[in-house]
């Protein structure tokens, strides 16, 4: 074998080790990735989670911007190797920690998310009066309230919740319209790897979708991290609106 012969041989052997331990690369990063994404939202592979909803008023249907907020949840699920179940809020009758949760819709209309509120988040108070007024529907998170204004800006809490350390999580979605799921839902899509670092357990976060007659769900802003405030329950004079489970 002559030198160019060898040398042909050598930078073909070569490059092929280097493909080779580049694919190896890739593949730890991808499957690292891939746990801490499993981690974060209590899906390790072909495990089972559940997908709690709303009907829509009068029927059995649920409402179409829960059904986007579905797909978007339903394609993180997919990507960490998991199963999804949907069940309607009111067959929803176990516990929470066994199996990750995803709760979706305000608790005037989900009372399972009414339920995680009064038990995980007792100081949120939200209206769930049915006559209109400046107060349909605000938030009161501590000594703030969040009015909302449809069309302009309406807010959403979104929420990692857990019981303990070895208990898979809950995640709400819980906003003032409809919209407001798909928004926060897209919004955990886009942030969790962000969220995990930053926040790692349990969090509640207050979103505020703007101009969403214009924008749809694409325009989320962060307002507050409102973990500790959710969490502390309110006094029992503020406790009149509530929405009971």
């Amino acid at each position: 074998m002559n030198d160019d012969i060898r040398n042909i041989v050598l930078g073909v052997v070569a490059a092929g080790i280097g493909a080779a331990l580049g694919w190896l690369a890739r593949t730890y990063l991808w499957r690292r990735k891939l746990r801490r994404k499993q981690v974060f939202f209590g899906l390790p592979g072909h495990s089972e989670c559940l997908l709690v909803v709303n009907r829509e008023a009068g029927g059995d249907a649920v409402q179409r911007y829960d059904v986007f907020a579905l797909l978007e949840l339903a394609a993180l699920i997919k990507d960490c190797g998991a199963h999804a179940q949907i069940v309607q809020h009111d067959t929803a009758r176990q516990g929470f920690g066994e199996r990750t949760e995803f709760c979706v819709g305000g608790p005037a209309a989900n009372r399972r998310m009414a339920a995680h509120l009064h038990s995980l988040l007792p100081g949120v108070v939200i209206n769930t009066d049915a006559e209109p007024g400046p107060d349909r529907g605000a938030f009161q998170i501590g000594s703030e309230r969040y009015r909302l204004e449809p069309g302009a800006a309406e807010y959403v809490l979104l929420a990692r919740l857990t019981a303990g350390q070895e208990s898979r999580p809950v995640f709400l979605f819980c906003g003032q319209r409809a919209i407001t799921s798909q928004a926060a839902s897209r919004y955990l899509a886009r942030h969790h790897e962000k969220l995990a670092r930053k926040h790692g357990g349990s969090f509640c976060l207050l979103l505020k979708v703007v101009n969403s007659q214009a924008y749809g769900p694409d325009v989320v802003e962060l307002v507050a991290d409102v973990t500790r405030a959710a969490m502390e329950p309110v006094p029992a004079a503020r406790t009149s609106h509530r929405a009971k489970d």
